[in-house]
């Protein structure tokens, strides 16, 4: 196999094209170029990049004859920018910054008196850089909506000779993303104090305000240095766990995915000692899924993050977010919620609910052969027939499938008094929920696999306020007890079902709830897959 044809998985990004140089030493720079070019033309593709890169160079030279790009000062600045890389989570590594830098360096500081080789893999470290703000680095559930095209990025921020334009332009514009950056930065500057474990409670029951705790001066500074205790309150702690410790430990409680109960217990004293470099890479990790939503710049759109349990409405996506609510999802057992991006396309009023065909068979028939009264009791029938008294035959055809069950409107409908419909093929919706002393639980994650949303009535009035004659009196009305009533969107809506385990909330505190998908593993494993393949 040629040095050219190396797949991309197998091969850094650097290295293949110098292999693939070895092979043109006696042409000209322009001609070299055009060489690896082709050669990375025919690389085979990396089948879990969320891009393919192999036609890059051959676009972004073809259209300057060949011709070496860099300058000093360009090559400078590039390299420049590919070492604060970190700032958005990514690695520089990734780049390889160092060899670029070291290459450059022993060929007197220049990219053009260091041949096609240099100027091509720096070219081509920038395009991944962009392309990797843009889209992530690994494929994901969003990958169908998701296009990159870094090239005529780079070559217009060279032609205009301002290559942080390029950056800028290629990361997300979402202000969830862009506060979460912000965070970064700040957590890496936490993450350098020295920070020593806090002592353990006493007892195996979680103590008090107004217990006594050995470690109460600590705490206090810890809670100071994360921002749920002022640094005033802080130095006049005594060995006491007092009110307002315990107040500053159930702010820290509720940003972590804990019993908000202002006890310090065993599970609070684990997350207080983590380590902040684990937050760290929370926000890494939660950086590089919110790289792969799609572009929502279109207007107002819904997103949904399953850790945090909360729903956030946006009118724009530079903009916070204008509405907050707590939801409840899919168990993490066996009902989870999917990561995907529907389309809001209709509200119902007093819905009917239609029973999956899944908890048909595993939950109304067993209930239906243990209590022929069930359909009855629940207030539910079957769908054509209207009845509610099952014989032999119809329980067959409810088994068979050939029958179905919905589950009328009223007080105990398992959707509640309104569904937001976004048609998809998991049967997956919004809608609100009779169950309402569920939204008190810290962890939420209850339902078959749709999302119930806690402030239904400020969402509907979110959804249809551009909508002519739906005020909120008339969203009111609609939302009481009544008749099955559709109502179209004039204008559909975005609605992103997302997951990140580092996130900030509508207040500007930074958020790290559970990863009880451990999805956050399985990200791991990928980009160190990854790694693997481009050290190869």
């Amino acid at each position: 196999m040629s040095p050219g044809s190396r797949g991309l998985n197998g091969t850094c990004a650097l290295a293949a094209l110098l292999l693939a140089a070895q092979c043109a030493w006696g042409q000209s720079a322009p001609e070299r170029i055009r060489s690896l070019a082709e050669n990375y033309a025919h690389a085979s593709r990396a089948t879990a990049s969320s891009y393919d890169e192999r036609d890059w160079l051959k676009r972004f030279y073809g259209a300057r004859g060949y011709a070496l790009a860099w300058t000093a000062a360009a090559a400078t600045q590039a390299l420049d920018l590919l070492g604060k890389a970190d700032e958005h989570g990514l690695p520089a590594r990734d780049y390889d910054v160092r060899a670029l830098a070291a290459r450059m360096h022993a060929r007197g500081g220049t990219a053009a008196d260091d041949g096609a080789d240099q100027d091509a893999g720096l070219t081509l470290a920038l395009l991944r850089y962009l392309a990797d703000l843009r889209v992530g680095r690994i494929r994901s559930e969003f990958a169908q909506a998701r296009a990159v095209d870094p090239v005529p990025l780079l070559q217009r921020a060279l032609l205009e000779q301002h290559l942080a334009a390029a950056v800028d332009a290629a990361e997300p514009q979402l202000a969830l993303y862009l506060r979460l950056k912000a965070t970064l930065a700040e957590y890496r500057k936490l993450a350098l104090q020295p920070m020593r474990p806090l002592p353990a409670v006493s007892s195996s029951a979680a103590i008090k305000a107004g217990a006594a705790y050995a470690g109460a001066r600590e705490l206090g500074a810890r809670l100071a240095l994360l921002g749920d205790l002022s640094p005033e309150l802080a130095g006049t702690q005594a060995d006491t766990y007092s009110a307002e410790l315990a107040q500053a430990v159930k702010r820290f409680q509720d940003r972590h995915g804990l019993e908000a109960d202002g006890k310090l217990g065993r599970q609070t004293l684990a997350a207080l000692n983590l380590p902040l470099a684990a937050r760290v890479r929370q926000i890494e990790l939660s950086l590089e899924r919110l790289r792969w939503l799609p572009d929502l710049s279109g207007g107002p759109f819904i997103a949904v993050n399953l850790p945090s349990f909360r729903l956030w409405a946006f009118n724009k996506v530079d903009s916070p977010p204008v509405l907050a609510t707590r939801v409840i999802v899919g168990k993490a057992v066996n009902t989870q919620t999917p990561l995907f991006t529907g389309t809001l396309r209709y509200i119902e009023f007093n819905p009917y609910w239609n029973v999956p065909p899944s908890i048909l068979r595993a939950e109304i028939v067993p209930a239906l052969l243990r209590d022929p009264e069930y359909l009855v009791k629940n207030d539910m029938e079957v769908v054509g027939a209207g009845v509610q008294h099952v014989d032999p035959a119809t329980l067959a055809a409810l088994r068979a499938g050939s029958l179905r069950v919905r589950q009328r409107p009223g007080p105990r409908n398992a959707l509640g008094a309104i569904k937001f419909a976004l048609p998809n093929a998991m049967n997956i919706y919004l809608h609100s929920t009779p169950a309402r002393e569920l939204f008190a639980r810290s962890r939420r994650d209850f339902s078959h696999g749709c999302i119930r949303v806690e402030d239904t009535v400020a969402l509907a009035n979110f959804v249809l306020g551009g909508q002519a004659g739906w005020t909120d009196e008339a969203v009111a009305a609609a939302m009481a007890p009544g008749t099955n009533r559709t109502v179209q969107l004039k204008a559909t809506m975005p609605v992103v079902i997302f997951y990140t385990t580092a996130i900030i909330d509508l207040d500007g505190r930074p958020l790290f709830p559970n990863d009880f998908y451990r999805l956050d593993a399985a990200l791991e494993r990928s980009l160190a897959s990854r790694a693997e393949r481009q050290a190869k």
